[in-house]
């Protein structure tokens, strides 16, 4: 059997196996150490094997990964979330359609300490969808806001995806996280837009908060607000400008945290140890795909085909955008069906070296990558950010909440394109760095 032949069967047994929801990680494991062992025998596989974990396990660089899981966890279990919505809501609640609003700034806010769509999602929709209901908004409206807010957990930074993205591709961490913060704001702006026009047209979706916040009331709620902007700026801005490396962002962040609910009072002895063990037992779970995501792309090195697809495609006669186009429809389908971190790690290998043959940038290419992965979370039938959201509003059919959603998915599709017309939106920053 030919080396190309056995990496299309390793593909179609790795994707038969992710259907049957196999852990990623795993069969990841397994696939890569038989594909390897087919092409190249026993004996290389087992020193594959060895040195993909070693050297997945020992790079410094990674030791990010846990430390921006436990920063989140400790935002994420210690009910600061219902603190920033508040904040939020006091500045913003007044205006028609203000509570989605709200949901949406504050969303965007935990994200840049959480880099969690899940627990983004999940704590911002226990807490502001309550409230929204207490005035009557339109449910699927209001679960349409806090869904599109969640799915910013994966692009402002730090965002834990983009760090993944980083491992797969040896693109430098440090430039992805900060090229994931001006799109991650302006798709914010452009979701409150997106509830500004829906309210416009149709005002039954979300009647006006009639009360008024005094301006010292206004001013006082930032008391909530700064010790996220605290961390962020002290974790996030001592990577642009080169004070420490992402991984001393990240350990200096999750110190950070731990010290601001400590001083709360929020912190109390089992919140700390469900944030630790959740931690953990997330950043194994990240190692196991990332060690056997290495071994797979081992697998499809030794196959040849990554480099004869780079080969091809580059050949071909076509503009360079409509491969990338039609290689980000893909993205988005298979963001229906899948998980987004088991698209990244099957996919990348292959795409990723075709993308930089095309001459495009990597750091720009993840983050476009992120937002088609953000579109398979509202999209139906996973669309993962939804099936959260309805386990919140379990008396509103799930089928309304991805009409609710709709707008929002529009929304990141123009923005999408626009990413992609102007790249520069990503990359500036970032190369402001070098």
């Amino acid at each position: 059997m030919s080396p190309e032949l056995t990496g299309i069967i390793g593909i179609i047994i790795l994707l038969f196996l992710i259907f049957l929801q196999f852990p990623v990680g795993l069969a990841l494991f397994l696939v890569g150490f038989l594909g390897v062992m087919l092409i190249s025998g026993w004996d290389v596989a087992v020193s594959q094997l060895s040195t993909s974990t070693f050297s997945t396990v020992n790079d410094y660089g990674l030791s990010v990964i846990p430390l921006f899981v436990l920063m989140g966890m400790f935002m994420t279990n210690t009910g600061l979330g219902k603190d920033l919505f508040e904040a939020v809501d006091k500045w913003m609640g007044h205006l028609r359609g203000g509570l989605a609003m709200a949901a949406i700034g504050a969303s965007s806010i935990f994200a840049a300490i959480s880099g969690s769509t899940n627990a983004t999602t999940a704590t911002l929709g226990r807490v502001a969808i309550p409230e929204m209901d207490h005035y009557n908004y339109n449910s699927s409206f209001s679960a349409s806001a806090v869904a599109a807010g969640g799915t910013l957990g994966i692009l402002i930074p730090p965002s834990v995806i983009l760090i993944l993205y980083g491992a797969l591709t040896s693109e430098p961490i440090g430039p992805l996280l900060i090229a994931g913060l001006i799109p991650g704001l302006a798709l914010a702006f452009l979701f409150m837009l997106t509830i500004n026009l829906q309210v416009r047209i149709n005002p039954e979706k979300a009647p006006r908060k009639e009360e008024k916040v005094s301006l010292s009331s206004k001013f006082s709620s930032l008391n909530k607000v700064w010790p996220f902007l605290v961390i962020f700026i002290i974790s996030i801005g001592g990577i642009y400008f080169g004070v420490f490396t992402p991984t001393e962002a990240g350990s200096i962040g999750a110190m950070a945290t731990f010290v601001l609910t400590l001083l709360t009072g929020k912190l109390s002895f089992s919140k700390l140890r469900s944030s630790l063990d959740e931690a953990i037992r997330l950043s194994v779970m990240i190692f196991l795909i990332l060690i056997g995501a290495t071994l797979f792309g081992r697998f499809l090195a030794l196959s040849k085909i990554p480099m004869q697809l780079a080969a091809n495609v580059s050949g071909l006669e076509v503009n360079a955008y409509i491969i990338i186009s039609l290689i980000l429809i893909v993205y988005v389908l298979l963001g229906m069906f899948m998980e987004g971190l088991a698209i990244m790690v099957l996919t990348l290998p292959i795409v990723y070296p075709i993308v930089i043959e095309l001459g495009f940038d990597g750091v720009w290419f993840g983050v476009i990558i992120v937002m088609a992965l953000n579109i398979g979370l509202l999209t139906p039938p996973l669309g993962l950010s939804v099936y959260i959201i309805s386990g919140i509003l379990k008396d509103t059919p799930i089928e309304n909440i991805f009409k609710g959603v709709l707008p929002m998915v529009i929304t990141m599709l123009i923005f999408t394109v626009i990413l992609i017309i102007f790249p520069e939106i990503v990359t500036f920053v970032p190369h402001l760095m070098n």
